[in-house]
């Protein structure tokens, strides 16, 4: 696997041609410009990509910062890997709008861009491969009122409020509460940068200041063990958990009880048709606009269910 790291000091004026459009597949480069690298979940989208590369018998590149609050080092590994004149290009925005330059060029320059997990707030990209996050939001709002009775304060650890999903996740669980449920208030939303350290800092304050709290959502995998953390930290008992993604941290605390429950994706299946997505847009093929890729709620109760297991990662 080809791993490329460069920094461009100047990335504004980049000259972009588009790719030969009678390459054989083995001569087709897709790049794979991920929001990071800390989260198993970004290692189950460079397999699904690894298998979809495989099978076309193309070659990709995957990689992303070294956690995502970096928006500018991400942003230099895109120029990079446009500078490389790829066939197309998948793209993870930690900004759903910093990007918007780059991508224009690639899109001017015959390249085609295909959003995954996290999206752009432009037309750009030919397909998105994601999951619906706000329904998914909603589904944990639906679980979190469900478990605390209909009525009480919870509180929202999110990673970040300027990627699509960061956005999504936060509204469509927030926006479910206020349309549904009058008598649970959500006290608060802050946010840990998907860092599970500052995501433990930022649950100890908020069950410092909010002693009588009956849940809390984690957004991403490191909302969530930061969740878990902070209230095995400060000793807290009788609090609702309810994550994100997966990962042998989550999976263990659902085992445990010590949280009740998450929403998982499909992150093999989203690396595997942003390639596949990708492919068929360098062929000339029609590409759908949105690639949803699905979600579950999972709990202790279906964790080992065939259809669940398969999509949760350690």
């Amino acid at each position: 696997m080809l791993s490329r790291r460069f920094i461009l000091g100047a990335f504004g004026a980049l000259a972009l041609a588009a790719p030969a459009t009678t390459a054989s597949a083995e001569d087709l480069y897709v790049p794979l410009v991920s929001k990071g690298f800390q989260h198993q979940f970004w290692q189950a989208v460079k397999l699904g990509a690894e298998q979809a590369a495989d099978e076309m018998g193309i070659r990709i590149t995957f990689e992303g910062p070294d956690n995502e609050t970096m928006v500018d080092r991400q942003i230099d590994m895109l120029a990079a890997a446009l500078a490389n004149k790829p066939a197309a290009i998948g793209f993870a925005a930690l900004d759903s709008q910093a990007a918007i330059p780059l991508l224009r060029q690639a899109s001017d320059a015959g390249i085609p861009v295909i959003a995954f997990d996290s999206g752009v707030d432009s037309d750009i990209p030919v397909s998105t491969a994601t999951t619906d996050n706000l329904a998914a939001a909603s589904l944990a709002a639906d679980k979190m009122a469900e478990l605390i009775g209909g009525t009480g304060k919870v509180a929202v650890v999110a990673h970040d409020q300027t990627s699509r999903t960061g956005i999504d996740r936060r509204d469509g669980f927030v926006n479910r509460i206020a349309e549904k449920y009058p008598d649970i208030e959500v006290v608060t939303v802050q946010y840990g940068q998907g860092d599970h350290l500052k995501s433990t800092e930022v649950t100890k304050a908020i069950l410092t200041a909010n002693p009588d709290l009956k849940g809390i959502f984690g957004t991403n995998e490191g909302s969530a063990i930061g969740v878990v953390n902070g209230v095995q930290e400060l000793g807290t008992t009788g609090l609702t958990i309810i994550g994100y993604d997966s990962g042998k941290a989550q999976k263990d605390a659902i085992k445990s009880g010590l949280m009740a429950g998450a929403i998982t994706q499909n992150p093999v299946g989203i690396g595997y048709e942003t390639v596949k997505a990708a492919v068929a847009a360098v062929k000339g093929e029609e590409v759908p606009a949105l690639i949803d890729t699905g979600f579950y709620y999972y709990d202790a109760s279906n964790i080992d269910d065939p259809k669940i297991a398969a999509v949760l990662y350690d």
